[in-house]
């Protein structure tokens, strides 16, 4: 690892903020395209269309939060004291967000256990409600990061109000992010449904595509004006705005490749999209984790926060053996169930 050290010109602290970095982006992509299905699934009337939209997901769900896991325990391994610092502000959100993604995969599991109709409505509305909220949570957690939380000396949260994580700023995020999965999980549904199904998500990827282009062109600018910290970077090192110019290259990218009906290809750019958007949050922070609003001087950053080099060093090993057994595997699942989706006496 000395020899990947000295080659990329990074430091341990710099490698491993890349290393959760992409993990996350693979939990946001995967976990992103099975909130944004469930958040459609009451615009679903019939019971065979509901079916069809849940057992698009089902072989695949509980294997794309493996990456949440993953992702947990990487920022724990290598930034303990973020994790700690930001558990502890957001402690109400991380709860909620655990709370309400056991109760998503109850409703998943248990829906067609029965045959009653108020008992499969009753899941469908708990699973759609789970997927909605759980999208927005993840936002709320983005937003109060990237605006900053009230974290004192020691690193400790010095918040006091019971709610202070709802704020405007963070909510706007929220929105937007529930958008985008909606966006990504009507083009998932659509590369996973035939016939009357696949005719509604056409419509209603429209309406969805629609809904992101006003949450995030609302949330773009209020950042702009309001939170100009987040631009420093970018002023400062005029090159860089080739990213954020990628990516509003890719979210256009987004409606003309669905008019065309090119679905994979669409699938593809808004994979591409939240990538870029991630890429730009890392741009815009680092090598801040967490910035203080009591002071600058409280900022948790990749150096403040590291485990010893020793650790980073034996963990950047043990992810470059386990990563891509990670990723083969996610291959393998999705080639395994490619194609349209058949209901049979198995399905959910």
């Amino acid at each position: 690892m000395e020899d990947m050290q000295t080659f990329l010109g990074l430091d341990y602290p710099t490698l491993w903020y890349l290393v959760v970095g992409a993990l996350f982006s693979g939990y946001v992509i995967l976990d992103g395209f099975d909130f944004g299905a469930g958040a459609w699934h009451l615009f679903f009337k019939k019971e065979e269309s509901r079916r069809i939209a849940l057992n698009a997901i089902g072989p695949v769900w509980d294997g794309n939060e493996v990456w949440l896991v993953i992702g947990g325990g990487a920022l724990f391994a290598g930034f303990p004291v973020l994790y700690a610092s930001l558990f502890s502000a957001m402690y109400i959100p991380f709860m909620l967000f655990l709370l309400f993604i056991i109760f998503r995969a109850v409703s998943i599991e248990f829906r067609s256990k029965e045959t009653m109709k108020w008992w499969r409505k009753s899941w469908d509305i708990a699973y759609s409600t789970s997927s909605i909220v759980l999208s927005i949570l993840l936002g709320i957690v983005l937003g109060n990061v990237l605006q900053g939380i009230a974290i004192g000396d020691n690193f400790e949260y010095q918040g006091g109000a019971l709610f202070e994580f709802l704020n405007p700023y963070a909510l706007m995020v929220g929105i937007t992010t529930l958008a985008l999965f909606m966006v990504h999980g009507a083009i998932y549904l659509l590369l996973k449904t035939e016939g009357r199904l696949f005719v509604k998500l056409i419509f209603l990827l429209k309406k969805g595509m629609i809904f992101f282009m006003v949450s995030f062109g609302i949330t773009t600018l209020y950042t702009l004006i309001y939170i100009p910290h987040l631009s420093d970077t970018f002023s400062q090192n005029p090159v860089m705005f080739g990213v954020p110019l990628l990516a509003f290259l890719s979210i256009a990218n987004i409606p003309r490749l669905a008019k065309k009906k090119k679905y994979k290809e669409a699938f593809l750019f808004s994979s591409v999209t939240m990538s870029f958007l991630l890429i730009i949050v890392a741009i815009e922070l680092y090598p801040v984790l967490l910035l203080s609003t009591i002071d600058p001087a409280y900022n948790i950053d990749i150096y403040n926060a590291a485990a010893s080099e020793k650790s980073l060093s034996i963990m950047l090993t043990i992810a470059a053996i386990g990563t891509p057994l990670v990723i083969g595997y996610t291959i393998f699942v999705y080639r395994t169930f490619r194609g349209k989706v058949k209901l049979d006496e198995t399905s959910y």
